[in-house]
């Protein structure tokens, strides 16, 4: 499966937003576009907003493959959107070893993914409001809400 446009646009607007011209994130790496960083990603650097989605899909290719494989049974769109969103956040290993990916593997009810899911919701060893706000905006993308 790959990420829809609705869940290409549920991206973008948890990502903050398409940055054209090139900036410093927080650790301090270029970056533009929609999170995207790269040896090519330099300062004074200016893109299309066509050239962004187009970087993002590039850079999402391997948070569809890593959902694609761990997840064991077909799955709708939505459900694929959800979890491509939350691999993109937490990372390709992270995703894979979650207790998300064996809850869904397992058939367990929803109110047992969703759990798992929120415990994807710390920083720094600390709960943050936005990853509380950004898992629950996810699990209901993932519900089809």
């Amino acid at each position: 499966m790959k990420i829809s446009d609705k869940g290409i646009e549920f991206l973008i607007k948890e990502e903050g937003g398409i940055k054209l011209k090139a900036y410093k994130c927080q650790a301090g790496i270029w970056t533009i576009g929609v999170g995207h960083t790269g040896k090519g990603v330099k300062e004074g650097m200016e893109i299309t907003k066509e050239k962004a989605i187009e970087l993002l899909k590039g850079d999402l290719r391997r948070f569809e493959n890593v959902v694609n494989k761990s997840i064991k049974y077909p799955i709708e769109q939505h459900k694929f959107d959800a979890l491509v969103s939350l691999a993109f956040n937490i990372g390709c290993a992270a995703f894979s070893n979650s207790t998300v990916v064996k809850k869904i593997n397992t058939g367990a009810k929803m109110c047992e993914v969703e759990e798992a899911w929120k415990m994807w919701r710390k920083g720094g060893g600390k709960v943050l409001p936005v990853l509380v706000a950004r898992r629950g905006r996810e699990i209901k993308l993932y519900r089809g809400e």
